[in-house]
């Protein structure tokens, strides 16, 4: 009997709702009006998921049509996966549909469109379209749908190839199941012609230093050496980064040493951000200043991501003057401030309490021409709220409602956490309504935030209940 996998009856939520089957679903519905007065007129919070990484904007017109009929087109053919006589539909339109699906991670309805797709009587199984689907799965954080579809795949006469086996490691591996990730790595030695190869190694070893998982290298690397497979430099940088998170400076500088005599894995940019990263987050700023100037003499450029972890570190380290001149040097050199950049000046000077800067720099984002994102709002609400100005969180607050600016759970999070903060609970709550309507699901820290909130202000009989249920929820989902 072939294997069940979620395809046919698999719920659609994507990013459009609240999980049922999850926690933060039981914690959604949690009826609030024992405590909240909902407001009588209900904000309209503008979304927009075209907001490009740097800050500017396409014509919102033009992109919203664009996600309309790419939503269009899913939807159409997702009903269409609900019924068994759709066996013969445009094949363009599914696999169009499908691919769509797996850009936006919509796993379950990416699921359920293939499972159309295996119903069309022009249907072949490819391996090509199952690494698609397992890689995606596997930044889903699903490895047991990536396990029951490899079984279907195999059911269906398909041999896996190595990129198929690669991303059934990889969909383990991103998942933490590090040893299910390896058994599968050794699956694929005992195949004459599937032998894992470096691309397979450096994502076992990725997803190794991911979960802080270093002990497991050495015997990945001597593996490696007893296949005959040699390092190239995502390998050396992929390991870099972890020695550098796990603050293995000595390590990690003794590997670059190794890249370095190796002659053909000479370290590159990405080496060059490692160390940057490494040393700055660990406010070990005449080491990172050395190697930032090592790097240089070996012939490597930073870009402009190299300033900006400059700027965050010098940030940490309350080097304000040195945070701005890093600034004023990009400028100089041509490197246009990224909304990153602006963001990280926002937030330092914020978190210093040093609000007059904090708005100077804000202002100067404006300016150049960067509409501001949740992460810039966050930093300036927190600011406020710290200052206890909630005039300013209240002008915030409008500004946000008039821009076509993402939000998303952690901004309401810092909404919610500085009204609590300032007693005004009405506003809390209606600001957890938001949530909904704005599409964006409450976490644990929503819960804390408004559990604390009522707690410290006396409504205690307010905040057990609502811990009460809390707890019925997570109970609910172990059962």
């Amino acid at each position: 009997m072939e294997p069940h996998l979620h395809l046919h009856n698999a719920p659609i939520f994507g990013w459009l709702s609240f999980p049922p089957t999850s926690t933060v679903a039981s914690m959604a519905s949690i009826n609030p009006t024992p405590f909240f007065i909902s407001s009588s007129r209900s904000r309209k919070l503008n979304r927009t998921s075209d907001q490009s990484s740097d800050g500017l904007q396409r014509d919102p017109k033009k992109g919203l049509s664009r996600i309309l009929r790419k939503d269009a087109a899913i939807r159409a053919i997702e009903r269409k996966a609900n019924s068994k006589k759709y066996n013969n539909l445009w094949p363009r339109a599914v696999l169009e549909a499908l691919d769509e699906a797996i850009q936006e991670n919509l796993w379950e309805t990416t699921l359920k469109i293939f499972g159309l797709l295996r119903q069309q009587h022009w249907y072949e199984p490819r391996c090509k379209t199952y690494t698609k689907l397992l890689m995606m799965l596997g930044k889903c954080r699903q490895p047991e749908q990536a396990s029951l579809l490899f079984q279907i795949m195999l059911s269906e006469g398909l041999k896996p190839s190595i990129d198929v086996y690669t991303a059934l490691v990889s969909a383990y591996g991103r998942s933490g199941l590090l040893h299910e990730a390896i058994e599968t790595v050794d699956e694929m030695k005992s195949i004459s012609d599937c032998k894992p190869d470096v691309h397979t190694y450096s994502i076992l070893i990725d997803c190794c230093t991911r979960f802080r998982r270093l002990d497991l290298l050495k015997d990945i690397l001597a593996d490696m050496s007893y296949l005959g497979i040699t390092c190239n430099t995502v390998t050396y940088n992929t390991i870099i980064n972890g020695f550098g998170k796990a603050k293995m400076f000595e390590q990690m500088e003794s590997l670059l040493l190794e890249m370095i005599e190796s002659g053909s894995c000479l370290p590159d940019l990405i080496t060059f951000n490692s160390f940057i990263r490494a040393y700055g987050n660990s406010e070990q700023i005449e080491k990172m200043e050395k190697w930032y100037n090592e790097f240089q003499l070996m012939g490597i450029e930073p870009d402009d991501w190299t300033y900006n972890t400059m700027i965050s570190s010098y940030g940490k380290a309350r080097m304000y003057d040195k945070m701005v001149s890093v600034l004023n040097f990009m400028e100089k050199r041509f490197f246009s401030p990224t909304i990153v950049t602006m963001n990280t000046i926002i937030d330092v000077f914020g978190r210093a309490g040093n609000v007059k800067r904090m708005e100077e720099y804000f202002r100067k984002m404006k300016h150049q021409g960067m509409k501001p994102n949740s992460v810039t709002y966050c930093s300036l609400v927190n600011a406020y709220g710290k200052a206890g100005n909630i005039e300013k969180v209240d002008s915030i607050l409008r500004q946000i409602e008039n821009s076509d600016v993402v939000l998303d759970t952690p901004l309401f999070n810092c909404l919610i956490n500085v009204y609590g903060q300032a007693g005004d609970v009405r506003k809390m709550g209606e600001l957890f309504l938001e949530m909904k309507e704005n599409r964006c699901v409450p976490d644990s820290i929503t819960f804390a935030t408004m559990v604390h909130a009522l707690k410290t202000h006396g409504m205690t009989e307010a905040a057990q209940r609502l811990e009460n249920k809390l707890i019925v929820g997570r109970d609910n989902k172990i059962n």
